[in-house]
């Protein structure tokens, strides 16, 4: 599995450990991403992607993917996402409204 999430979009970070004696030796910083099925109810289906720990609690705060991904901007989600989202925009705006 590649080390970079399709929501969230951070990559592996490198730099250099440096020990008591400065000596530097290269390392690298991987970013917390996990592999998980969430649930969208515009399209009343589990979507199974990778993301980070971060994004998967502001999935939740956002109240879940659909909110999630109609408040992010569409030039912040990658290619496969902003077709998601499209097709959540029309299914939500084509759904009659609750009360």
């Amino acid at each position: 599995m590649a080390r970079k999430a399709t929501l969230g979009g951070k990559a592996p970070q490198t730099g250099n450990n440096v020990s008591h004696s400065h000596r530097k030796t290269k390392h690298r910083w991987l970013p917390n991403i996990q592999e998980r099925s969430l649930y969208s109810m515009a399209l009343d289906r589990f979507i199974r992607m990778t993301l980070l720990t971060s994004t998967l609690r502001a999935v939740d705060n956002a109240g879940g993917l659909d909110l999630y991904l109609l408040d992010t901007p569409a030039e912040q989600l990658d290619r496969p996402l902003r077709q998601l989202r499209k097709l959540i925009a029309e299914r939500t705006s084509a759904s009659p409204a609750t009360a």
